[in-house]
């Protein structure tokens, strides 16, 4: 779970700008519990979607100059400080709590089994909620992944979402 040293900083570029404020989309995921999750229609509370590029697998390379590009190493450390800190997260007002990232449901489900996350991850691989509300995404070894940052969601709307670190 530790990061190699001096990994480039990431600097927040402004591409989730246009997001405070902004509608839920009429936009359905799948969890890794196979449940769609209508994304417009999270309820009245807050949810929390923390959106990252992808979470690494025990045994299989990273893309070839990931540590190189800034805020891409990192996903899982990110999704074990959310296990780690849900349940404060529930007891300040949060109803739910979502990874999020353009891996298939497979994937993401051992990573949910393997780092024991008490919440289920969203599968989005055509990256449809990018192209729905203009998240920010990068390349890496040709494939597009999404930039990281997360999401507050109240009543339908995002609140100002934290900086892309991509």
């Amino acid at each position: 779970m530790s990061l190699p040293p001096d990994l480039p900083v990431p600097e927040d570029d402004g591409a989730a700008d246009h997001l405070a404020g902004m509608k839920s989309p009429e936009l359905t995921l799948i969890n890794t519990a196979g449940e769609a999750i209508h994304l417009d229609a999270l309820g009245d509370g807050r949810s929390v979607i923390y959106i990252y590029p992808r979470t690494g697998c025990p045994g299989t390379d990273l893309p070839h100059g990931w540590d190189a590009i800034p805020g891409a190493r990192g996903c899982t450390p990110e999704s074990c400080s959310f296990r780690d800190h849900y349940q404060e997260l529930l007891d300040a007002g949060v109803g739910r709590v979502f990874g999020l990232s353009s891996q298939d449901s497979d994937y993401q489900r051992e990573v949910v089994e393997r780092l024991q996350l008490p919440f289920q991850m969203l599968s989005d691989p055509t990256l449809s909620l990018a192209a729905a509300v203009g998240l920010p995404t990068f390349e890496a070894s040709g494939v597009t992944l999404y930039k990281r940052l997360t999401l507050i969601i109240r009543s339908g709307r995002s609140a100002r979402p934290g900086a892309p670190t991509v």
